[in-house]
């Protein structure tokens, strides 16, 4: 009797061992939230790269991409000149700055015989660009003599020494170049009659030359060193290429 009884009770304590290792599935549930919440986060990332996207600042180049070329007139130069000088000179001066532009360039060679100087002016707002506008104007310029003046490869003193040892027509350069020949006195501005702004080219970024901040304050300074006198007086024009 007890050995049987002894039997029922141990198969009661099997029974219920079976009975508490029936719930299992319970961890494997918790297990597959982190799932859930991995699989939630890239949707996170491409919001947020969606919304730098929209957000990205517009570049000067994108905006002059989109202009379209237009022919240099004189009032643009009329309204930088204004617009650059306004702070610093009165209402009487800035009336005195409507100077004379010449729109197209007339040859005109008579009678030019005087080193270190030039006929006609070409600013531009680099070496590279200077030197196609030397190629491509072969047949404009005849047996015109031209120079080049920018600093790329060519030292100043053998551009004055060039200048002083023949009579030159044609001028092609870079302001700040040109600056520095009239300040050591290697080129004189009073014989010029024509001075033209390489002013409508663009470079690899769609920039003017007056578009960049140091070109343009080399140009400004330029014009202050004889050449805002000389347009007053009649005896230099300026031109827009």
């Amino acid at each position: 009797m007890h050995g049987e009884a002894s039997d029922g009770e141990g198969g009661g304590e099997t029974e219920v061992m079976q009975q508490e290792t029936v719930p299992v599935p319970v961890p494997s549930e918790e297990t597959r939230q982190p799932k859930e919440c991995f699989l939630i986060q890239p949707k996170e990332r491409k919001e947020n790269t969606t919304k730098t996207r929209k957000r990205r600042k517009k570049k000067i180049t994108d905006v002059l991409a989109k202009s379209e070329p237009k022919p240099g007139l004189p009032e643009d130069l009329q309204k930088l000149m204004k617009d650059y000088y306004s702070s610093r000179r009165s209402v009487i001066e800035l009336e005195e700055l409507n100077l004379p532009v010449c729109p197209k360039w007339v040859k005109l060679r008579k009678n030019h015989s005087e080193k270190k100087s030039v006929l006609m002016l070409i600013v531009c707002g680099s070496a590279t660009r200077a030197l196609e506008l030397i190629r491509s104007m072969t047949a404009f310029r005849g047996d015109s003599k031209v120079i080049k003046l920018f600093a790329k490869h060519i030292k100043v003193q053998e551009q004055v020494k060039l200048l002083e040892k023949r009579v030159v027509h044609l001028g092609v350069g870079t302001p700040g170049r040109i600056k520095e020949l009239v300040k050591q006195g290697g080129f004189n501005l009073n014989p010029l009659k024509f001075l033209v702004f390489d002013w409508n080219w663009r470079d690899q970024k769609l920039r003017r030359m007056m578009d960049i901040p140091e070109i343009r304050k080399e140009v400004f300074e330029l014009l202050e060193m004889g050449v805002l006198s000389l347009c007053k007086s009649e005896s230099l024009k300026l031109g827009l290429f």
